[in-house]
């Protein structure tokens, strides 16, 4: 069982920047696929931004050039650093590590965007 804890959402205007971190609950990256997405309301979950099981980085088009994904293995966590916000950026952020038919999210952080 793996768990996932996000933290770092909040209240910013338009413009400013915030950082998201996951802490997981062992030592998974050299396994799971991590990554966050957002849900804003009335709205599907969407994909953010991910590691692929690869290594490599993957962004939704609406954010590439404003948001970074990075992690620290040594801290077991993945962060999200979202700068330029806009208000469409406003939704519940989620932590998510995937491997194989393993799938799991973390309870979600809120992040709004004030215009």
């Amino acid at each position: 069982q793996v768990q996932l804890v996000e933290s770092g959402g909040g209240l910013v205007q338009a413009g400013g920047s915030l950082r998201l971190s996951c802490v997981a609950s062992g030592s998974i990256f050299s396994r799971y696929a991590m990554g966050w997405y957002r849900q804003a309301p009335g709205k599907q979950r969407e994909l953010v931004a991910a590691f692929t099981s690869g290594g490599s980085t993957d962004y939704a088009d609406s954010v590439k050039g404003r948001f970074i994904i990075s992690r620290d293995s040594a801290k077991n966590t993945v962060y999200l650093q979202m700068s330029s916000l806009k208000s469409e950026d406003t939704a519940v952020y989620y932590c998510n590590a995937k491997w194989y038919l393993h799938d799991y999210w973390g309870q979600g952080t809120q992040v709004t965007v004030s215009s």
